[in-house]
């Protein structure tokens, strides 16, 4: 990407890869639709930039915030975005932690999340001004991560499946425990308990995460699972719709978001020469695509269940793909895999067009509902361009900023400002805010934010990939 330096080398290497995205060749200034309000209800949000939630390693093993995950979500308030989709996944219950250190909501740590909110919005405010913060809208993402738990320790795996998948057990050589339907129950309450604490802590929605192969995604595709939780699509639904309807019960006054994967594909891993490939065919989940030219009829799992949450009060959408687990160049389209990663099967921007397409289908025919696009971190000095064409064109209502936000918080600011971006800030996907975590490490962005560059755990981070080049090499 960072060789792609002007408008027509852009759309050249778009053209001749046919990749179908397009873009807008200058930011607009004054007038952006990057720069316009958006009025939901009640719910008034001051632009079109929205922080994506990111899975934190660096809570306490109580799930309370340390002074790192402060600093994130300070950034978070100083970036500019006016909605804040979750900012951190955050475990209902110690047994769905993705690590020790991820957040976890409880009433012991009720008040400490609550600061950390708190934090968020003095630090908007002490940037943009003691008003700015009328427009912002903050949320907290509510999970349970499954198959992927490892709530006790980075390397041991404590599995808590929705079905036993003919694919990803085998992933698993300790095996995996499926989660029993009075299981799922009590999981429903969790969610709902959950949901009091944040609407407590002020947050204005919650997000019931249903993607990247987590416990509610997982579900979502449980075609092999008996009884009530599996099988049909009603049954496949059930558990979402269950604690939708528990949390606008307990907290009347609190709205639910979903953050879905609106696409999947079946398992990749590590080919003999480093590339990703598929491991086996087979429809074992939600959405799952074949290829491109089936984008339509792999998105009629997600236009059915949007339909569902329309019914059920549901209002705000945030689109993503894939697993950072089994298939990440489809979830976070990168050059640069992370160490237990691949090399892209595939050119990145086809990822990143993909993920636009299938948003801007879905908004197409759900155009009451308010969506969030993602994966655009990967386009880099172009996010902007690429932002605006899809929001000016109504592909999209927001684009959602991930990794980009760990490197460069002030992004939408500069942007929304007219100011010179600052290239040496760009996210370049080389992944170590990945890697950090799969070493049992804080996530950060080593290489381009200097505090965590100057960390012992950025050595680290170096050595890591240089073992993981020489494996290759030899």
């Amino acid at each position: 990407m960072a060789s792609l330096k002007t408008p027509a080398a852009f759309r050249t290497h778009l053209v001749s890869s046919g990749i179908p995205l397009d873009f807008d060749d200058e930011l607009a200034r004054g007038e952006s639709p990057l720069a316009q309000p958006i009025t939901a209800g009640t719910v008034r949000v001051g632009n079109r930039f929205c922080v994506l939630p990111m899975e934190g390693w660096d809570g306490t093993t109580a799930g309370e915030p340390s002074e790192l995950t402060r600093r994130r979500w300070r950034n978070f308030g100083m970036s500019g975005a006016k909605l804040i989709w979750g900012g951190e996944a955050v475990a209902v219950r110690h047994d769905g932690r993705a690590n020790p250190h991820q957040l976890m909501l409880t009433a012991e740590t009720e008040r400490a999340i609550a600061s950390l909110r708190d934090e968020l919005v003095s630090a908007h405010r002490a940037r943009f001004g003691p008003r700015a913060a009328d427009d912002l809208y903050i949320g907290l993402q509510l999970t349970h991560s499954g198959r992927y738990s490892r709530p006790n320790a980075y390397d041991r795996p404590e599995p808590l499946a929705a079905w036993h998948h003919p694919a990803l057990d085998r992933r698993f050589p300790q095996g995996v425990r499926v989660l029993r339907d009075d299981d799922l129950d009590r999981l429903v309450e969790n969610f709902a308990a959950a949901a009091r604490l944040a609407y407590n802590a002020g947050f204005q929605f919650v997000d019931v995460k249903q993607c990247h192969g987590y416990l509610g995604h997982e579900l979502l595709g449980a075609r092999g699972r008996s009884g009530p939780y599996g099988g049909s699509f009603g049954n496949r639904t059930r558990f979402l719709r269950l604690i939708i309807e528990a949390i606008h019960t307990a907290v009347p006054g609190l709205a639910v978001a979903v953050r879905l994967s609106v696409l999947d594909t079946v398992p990749y891993g590590r080919s003999a020469s480093g590339a990703g490939a598929r491991e086996e065919p087979g429809n074992y989940g939600f959405g799952v695509l074949g290829s491109d030219a089936e984008l339509d009829e792999a998105l009629a799992d997600s236009r059915a269940l949007l339909q569902i949450l329309a019914g059920l009060g549901v209002r705000w959408i945030c689109t993503t793909a894939g697993s950072p687990y089994y298939n990440p160049h489809v979830q976070r389209p990168a050059i640069f895999p992370p160490v237990d990663g691949y090399d892209p099967p595939e050119d990145p921007l086809r990822g990143v067009a993909r993920q636009i397409q299938a948003t801007a289908r879905l908004k197409r025919a759900f155009p009451q509902m308010i969506f969030v696009g993602s994966a655009y971190s990967y386009l880099q000095e172009w996010l902007p361009n690429v932002g605006q064409w899809a929001v000016g064109r109504g592909m999209t209502d927001f684009v959602g900023l991930g990794r980009v936000v760990l490197s460069y918080p002030e992004l939408p600011a500069d942007v929304l400002a007219g100011r010179p971006l600052r290239r040496a800030m760009f996210c370049r996907t080389f992944s170590d805010c990945t890697t950090g975590p799969r070493l049992g490490l804080e996530s950060g962005c080593y290489p381009l934010d200097p505090f965590y560059a100057k960390r012992p755990e950025a050595v680290q981070v170096r050595r890591a990939h240089t073992r993981v080049r020489a494996g290759t090499a030899s």
